[in-house]
């Protein structure tokens, strides 16, 4: 799975703010706005800095992507369970 931060760069161009803006506003450094652009990991303290600073929740600024290999695996994983009779609801 990966987490983008696209939603969070989109909140900045729609309440006029640049990155540099954010970097002032939450002390974080260029290179975890990079991290950030290029959907790397970062600490959670970061995104709790940003979200109090912007005053937003945390699914306004991330959210989660499963990879073409997790999505590919999970039909199977059901299926497999269903079948052992042990599915989990």
């Amino acid at each position: 799975m990966a987490i983008r931060y696209k939603k969070l760069f989109k909140l900045l161009i729609d309440r006029d703010l640049k990155k540099k803006d954010l970097r002032d506003m939450t002390g974080i450094s260029y290179a975890t706005l990079q991290k950030l652009e290029r959907g790397e990991n970062v600490m959670t303290e970061v995104l709790n800095t940003i979200c109090l600073a912007l005053h937003c929740k945390i699914e306004d600024i991330a959210e989660v992507v499963p990879d073409e290999q997790d999505a590919e695996k999970a039909p199977e994983a059901n299926a497999q369970r269903l079948a052992g009779g042990q599915a989990k609801v």
